[in-house]
């Protein structure tokens, strides 16, 4: 770490600490050259990653619209809260475990989908209605029958 006053590299760490979020270490140096003391803070980097929707467009990865999105599909089904806050947290992950800038909408809603299936098929199918935009009565009833094959091969 440089120093501040006379911008030697050589520092020592006299003291590190746990800043009060837990999000970052305070570090006190003391430079070897000049003997003067500073502060420095250790954190990780946060990366911002970019939805890129179906229409091309661009939109920060938004963890409270995900939930939502998933909460919306549970209504009314015995789902509890710390379910859906699992999937919300498993999928989080799994996206920043893939150290992408920039992920498809449309792997998120996979990914959704893929843990709705096995929590509560009716929440499935309600997300999947959304998700995939069924026009009619037949893309319904397609998925469905999908889902029905895919539970009877289980």
């Amino acid at each position: 770490m440089k120093c501040p006053y006379c911008e030697n590299e050589d520092s020592k760490v006299i003291d590190s600490r746990h800043t009060e979020d837990g999000k970052a270490i305070r570090r006190r140096r003391e430079c070897e050259a000049c003997g003067r003391r500073f502060t420095t803070y250790e954190k990780v980097e946060e990366m911002i990653m970019m939805v890129v929707k179906k229409d091309g467009s661009r939109q920060a990865f938004d963890r409270n619209k995900l939930m939502n999105g998933i909460i919306r599909a549970c209504e009314k089904r015995p789902v509890s809260a710390d379910e859906i806050d699992q999937i919300v947290n498993d999928i989080e992950r799994n996206l920043n475990n893939m150290m992408e800038k920039e992920v498809d909408s449309s792997l998120i809603g996979e990914m959704v989908m893929e843990r709705l299936r096995d929590l509560d098929e009716v929440a499935y199918v309600r997300f999947a209605s959304v998700y995939r935009q069924f026009t009619d009565i037949n893309t319904f009833v397609q998925e469905v029958e999908q889902l029905l094959t895919s539970k009877k091969e289980k």
